[in-house]
């Protein structure tokens, strides 16, 4: 049997208040500290549980289960603040089998426009390369003399991707390529069992409504 995958590294690009971040994982385990307010909840909300089925509504962005929070927010602001219409993101995170240098990347992207349906795309890079040092999301673009990070469309990204990945355009595509690659459940029934005790392990009061 071979060593089991662990998180590693996970990243944004374009997303929330982030340009580019990364962040390091210590043996599959993260500790995020800040204040109240300075974006944990909604840094972590955003890989975990989305990052594992690609599922993004208001619901999952909270763990009070509310729907005030919205993954659209997340990319172009609020409209008094930020004078944005349209934004690209990505995020991501990469897994490492344990004891070697095996790599492999599962990821979203998605594209908001104010008053439009967010579009959305998943990905898997498999042939070890890793984003931030061999593989990037974005490509340098030159606007008024200054040089700028331009996110990689969809059609762009499956172009760099080539036969060392997967591109998909729908969540549920996302969902099965992450459990045939990561977590490899023999049904995707079980994997979403997976998912939903992860999302009431998470909640405030766990006593409440527990099943």
């Amino acid at each position: 049997m071979t060593s089991k995958w662990e998180l590693y590294r996970a990243g944004v690009l374009n997303f929330w208040y982030y340009d580019e971040e990364f962040f390091h994982f210590a043996d599959g385990k993260l500790l995020l500290r800040g204040s109240n307010g300075s974006g944990k909840s909604v840094t972590m909300q955003s890989f975990l549980p989305v990052l594992l089925d690609g599922k993004k509504s208001p619901d999952r962005l909270d763990p009070f289960g509310s729907r005030a929070r919205r993954m659209e927010d997340y990319l172009l602001g609020e409209k008094e603040l930020v004078d944005r219409d349209e934004r690209t993101g990505y995020l991501f995170l990469e897994y490492k089998r344990q004891d070697t240098d095996q790599y492999m990347t599962t990821g979203i992207g998605l594209q908001a426009r104010r008053h439009k349906d967010l579009n959305f795309w998943g990905f898997i890079i498999t042939d070890n390369r890793r984003i931030g040092k061999d593989f990037y999301l974005y490509e340098h673009e030159y606007h008024a003399g200054k040089k700028q990070k331009v996110p990689l469309s969809r059609i762009q990204l499956e172009n760099r991707i080539d036969a060392g990945g997967h591109v998909v355009r729908t969540r549920r595509e996302y969902r099965n390529l992450v459990n045939k690659y990561i977590f490899r459940f023999e049904s995707i029934e079980a994997y979403e069992d997976l998912i939903k005790l992860l999302i009431q392990l998470r909640s405030p009061k766990l006593s409440k409504d527990f099943k």
